[in-house]
């Protein structure tokens, strides 16, 4: 006899600069929708452009961020923001940065959470933010339906800026801990698949297969080259206009400050062995051993 799953439900709603979490309520999900999760920085954009390389084999010419839109975000609204998602007739792709218990969470579609090492998130998540122009403040702080305090510019010291993340945990954004905790608590629901950006990095390919099996997406071997290659950090960041949200005009620079290393371990040359000790002492304390390991080094 099989075990009856227990589907996750939803307990919460979250709100700040960023997020609407209502806005998955009521949502009308189709039986082959894809949702991508992520804490943020650590791998989504990156993740939307595999899976519609694999879903539109190797096809340019599409605007991927149009097709799989972040749908907790406050920017647009609901109304127009869901009437877009019930008019796509592709299999829909779609992004989540929300805990689980703040999500609708379907037992038909099928979820990818990517992880990575918090210090690896806070590098890139400190270049997102202190590189956020006037345009990126106005859509978060003037939308209205703020709740919270406005998103401010970040200090210009990275160092401090990593303690307050640490310490205020997931500061000025939202909980890091209790994003992947709530993730990995459901790791063994059959329609869920966790990957690491760290092994994605080392093995692309060979992830971007696993992925493909999880997702039932069928590969062109005629394709397949060209595919990989144009998922590669260096082909995305020279064709990121279709790439990257609102194709990179809420940034200074632009899809190449989005899109900026996609390198981790930038925080060794910063922080010193004991913050990062401290660091590892948290990430224990807050996820237990075996999800601190996986968090750390994918395995």
């Amino acid at each position: 006899m099989s075990m009856a799953v227990t589907w996750p439900e939803k307990t919460k709603e979250m709100h700040n600069q960023h997020i609407d979490s209502t806005f998955w309520n009521g949502f009308k999900f189709r039986d082959d929708d894809i949702i991508i999760s992520t804490y943020a920085k650590s791998g989504t954009t990156w993740m939307q452009q595999i899976i519609s390389q694999m879903l539109f084999n190797g096809e340019t010419d599409i605007d991927t961020q149009a097709m799989s839109p972040w749908i907790d975000f406050r920017v647009p609204p609901k109304e127009i923001k869901i009437a877009a998602v019930e008019a796509q007739t592709h299999r829909r792709f779609i992004k989540t940065h929300l805990p689980v218990e703040a999500l609708v969470y379907s037992p038909k579609a099928k979820y990818i959470y990517i992880g990575r090492d918090g210090r690896d998130v806070l590098w890139s998540l400190y270049n997102h933010h202190l590189n956020g122009n006037e345009a990126m403040y106005d859509a978060l702080n003037k939308t209205p339906g703020l709740v919270g305090p406005p998103l401010e510019p970040p200090t210009d010291d990275i160092r401090e800026y990593w303690h307050t993340w640490l310490a205020k945990d997931g500061f000025p954004y939202w909980s890091f801990w209790e994003n992947v905790r709530s993730w990995w608590a459901i790791r063994d629901l059959p329609n869920l698949m966790l990957v690491h950006f760290d092994k994605l990095k080392r093995d692309m390919p060979g992830e971007m297969r696993r992925i493909a099996a999880f997702l039932d997406i069928p590969i062109d071997e005629s394709k397949w080259d060209l595919i990989v290659e144009h998922c590669t950090f260096d082909w995305m960041k020279n064709n990121g206009e279709k790439i990257v949200p609102l194709g990179g005009i809420v940034w200074k620079g632009g899809v190449k400050t989005f899109i900026n290393k996609g390198t981790n371990g930038r925080w060794k040359e910063t922080l010193t062995p004991a913050e990062s000790a401290e660091y590892e002492a948290k990430a224990l304390a807050e996820l237990g051993p075996e999800c601190a390991r996986w968090l750390a080094t994918g395995e």
